[in-house]
């Protein structure tokens, strides 16, 4: 019988795309709030272009948040500090659109119900110790890879913005080898070759040794294909050469397209948008089922409506991986997991200064003590009930 062969691909951005710079900036913008009110309500919106910042959206607190010096500093720590990348904290404007929560939805959120209507989508698989699909987990390595070399100094000719992907060879659903790896990096004028149009390949030799085979070496063969800045050269980059927005990397910020996504992003937002919360809550379930070794591979799909708790349906998915069934799985869920927005933020104790950590390089996978969602001390006990 022939073995099965397909390609499954992930991408990153790092830091200093101008998508994450909004998400960093609403995060930045939520993180102060709760640092002052943890019960402040928080949907914040944040779009950047040429030399412009404006922050909107609806927040309903007791706390004082300078907006532009919070702003600037984000800016200033991603590392838009200098006038030559077209965009820096110091010289850039900044507007401030913030108005109060709509009485209309705060009357059911008051009451402990959802904050809006919504699908929400956890996931787990056994491909890397994270738990996590092997294509997202090596992209987001690379573009954090980038900005570490970059902040380091280890190659002084890299910008803030930037991007990776990774296209993995899977044969019988296991990843067998790196099949290609992209790398779009913002630099210097000077790395390009005499024609003034492409980076030189000593460059781009120093990228593909510096960034890409410490993080994915292992997978690499003699058929392996690396695509570097393949327009040539990117000198322009982030907010000079692109509108950026808040939540528009869902599929970065997840799973990286392996499955399906809900819809609603995350950044900007306070738990009691379910929207966040309860896409953490579908992620602890679902690592806490794989952990427990009750399957090889876990979805958790929640559905709300606003203005109530409880969550209309819960469906998993174990991909024929289930040690049990998905009924019961979805009973033991109901037992062992608070699923109102009100249980949710108690149980994975969301009311916390953490968000900005969140806004580049993924919400999920992440090796950090403040994300709650990333635990398995549930996995003991489901075990045991299996």
């Amino acid at each position: 019988m022939a073995r099965e062969k397909r390609l499954l691909t992930s991408e990153s951005v790092t830091e200093g795309h101008p998508d994450k710079v909004c998400d960093q900036v609403s995060d930045g913008v939520l993180d102060e709030v709760l640092r002052q009110d943890k019960w402040g309500r928080v949907a914040c919106e944040t779009f950047v272009t040429m030399g412009l910042i404006i922050v909107g959206g609806e927040i309903t607190t007791d706390a004082y948040v300078d907006v532009h010096r919070l702003v600037r500093k984000i800016i200033k720590d991603i590392g838009y500090t200098d006038p030559h990348f077209g965009f820096d904290y110091e010289s850039c404007a900044i507007l401030n659109g913030i108005h109060a929560q709509s009485p209309d939805i705060a009357q059911g959120v008051n009451r402990g119900g959802a904050g809006d209507q919504g699908v929400m989508i956890g996931f787990a698989c056994r491909e890397t110790h994270e738990l996590m699909p092997l294509p997202i987990m090596l992209a987001h390595k690379l573009s954090m890879r980038l900005a570490q070399v970059r902040k380091k100094e280890i190659l002084k000719f890299l910008g803030p913005d930037g991007k990776s992907q990774v296209s993995m060879e899977y044969r019988n659903g296991k990843p067998k080898r790196l099949d290609s790896v992209v790398i779009a990096c913002q630099h210097t004028a000077e790395i390009l070759d005499e024609s003034g149009q492409r980076i030189t390949r000593k460059a781009r030799k120093q990228i593909i040794k510096t960034v890409v085979e410490p993080i994915v070496g292992k997978w690499i063969d003699k058929d392996t294909k690396f695509y570097v800045n393949e327009t040539g050269k990117f000198i322009i980059g982030g907010p000079q050469s692109d509108t950026g927005m808040t939540g528009r990397k869902l599929i970065v910020d997840t799973y990286g397209g392996i499955v399906s996504h809900g819809g609603g992003a995350f950044s900007g937002k306070d738990p009691s948008k379910v929207d966040r919360s309860a896409s953490y809550m579908a992620r602890y379930i679902a690592k806490n089922i794989v952990a427990a070794e009750l399957a090889e591979r876990c979805l958790v799909q929640l559905a709300y409506v606003i203005g109530r708790a409880d969550p209309l349906a819960i469906y998993i998915d174990t991909f024929g991986t289930g040690r049990v069934s998905e009924d019961k799985l979805v009973k033991l869920v109901r037992k062992h997991f608070a699923l109102t927005p009100q249980g949710i933020i108690k149980m994975l104790d969301l009311l916390r200064p953490i968000y900005r950590k969140s806004a580049a390089y993924g919400h999920f996978g992440r090796n950090d003590e403040h994300f709650s969602w990333e635990k398995t001390d549930k996995a003991s006990v489901l075990r045991r009930l299996k």
